[in-house]
């Protein structure tokens, strides 16, 4: 081969040789191929199992009582027995039970009241308590001194905003039914003697049957009052067997001897009014048995459990 040859050929390399090297330089391996064998290369290694911590379960709150579902917290009844035991004299293990039950009784009356108010349509809202608040603190002096209230009463701010939620529903419901009441009523005007022993009853007895008139007789046991008893309607007396008596009278008689836990009662019937107005007291008396007679039914419809002994 002669030198011509040989440095022809040896060019004709290096050109092959550069253009080669310059393919390498405008033609790298594609991004998406190396990410493609990274994943490949990473796709046999089993990650470590994280270990995630699980949320504690809240703990409940203590509750003295539940009504239809609705939980009267332990630390509400236990504030409303101490605030209750601070206004009384308390002295003896029964009569501090006898508090336990007056409060838990009251709490379990309101929340039913609060309860039929809202059953009712009517809904105790942000807005009503904050004007009761402002009321409140208009009435007392300022806000400080219906904090300072709430704080010598042993209410915590949340504790307050609760009771008064409940007390202005459950005062709402009980005007509902007090005002049902009528101000006129079936009532009678009844006279009465009332003696001590079962003899003197028999022998008063004896008396009227004999034909003694009511009105000289009474005078003798009771000059005083003549035995009245004035005006009532039914549901008046606490003790039903002597309304019961009366309202089976007509004007002009008399009953038989009746006996209860004071003595012995012989009634005598002046007058009845199927519509007479109602004195403030009988009306008043009325209303307290209208609200007793509501939460009875009430309770007895409701599921209530009691959660402290």
């Amino acid at each position: 081969m002669s030198v011509r040859r040989v440095v022809v050929f040896f060019i004709g390399v290096c050109i092959i040789l550069l253009w080669l090297s310059a393919c390498n330089k405008t033609n790298p391996v594609p991004t998406s191929t190396l990410i493609e064998l990274k994943a490949t290369e990473t796709a046999y290694v089993s990650p470590e199992p994280s270990n995630t911590p699980v949320p504690p379960t809240p703990t409940p709150e203590p509750l003295a009582a539940i009504v239809n579902g609705e939980g009267i917290t332990l630390a509400e009844y236990q504030a409303e027995l101490t605030r209750y035991q601070s206004s009384v004299t308390v002295t003896g293990t029964v009569l501090a039970t006898d508090s336990q039950t007056v409060v838990l009784d009251e709490l379990i009356d309101q929340t039913l009241l609060a309860q039929g108010a809202a059953q009712s349509g009517y809904i105790v809202d942000d807005n009503l308590i904050q004007s009761r608040i402002s009321t409140l603190e208009a009435s007392l002096g300022g806000a400080q001194a219906l904090q300072d209230w709430q704080k010598a009463n042993g209410y915590t701010s949340g504790e307050f905003i609760q009771a008064l939620k409940r007390s202005v529903g459950a005062a709402w419901m009980r005007d509902q039914i007090i005002t049902v009441v009528p101000e006129t009523a079936e009532q009678v005007h009844v006279l009465q003697i009332l003696v001590p022993t079962a003899a003197d009853a028999d022998q008063v007895y004896s008396r009227l049957q004999s034909g003694e008139d009511f009105l000289d007789v009474v005078l003798e046991y009771d000059p005083q009052t003549k035995g009245d008893l004035g005006w009532f309607p039914r549901g008046y007396l606490s003790d039903q067997k002597i309304e019961e008596a009366a309202f089976a009278l007509q004007p002009g008689q008399y009953s038989q001897v009746i006996q209860d836990d004071i003595g012995f009662h012989i009634l005598y019937m002046l007058e009845r009014d199927n519509a007479r107005k109602l004195q403030p007291d009988a009306r008043r008396a009325l209303q307290a048995k209208a609200l007793q007679d509501w939460i009875g039914n009430q309770r007895d419809k409701s599921e209530i459990q009691i959660l402290v002994h």
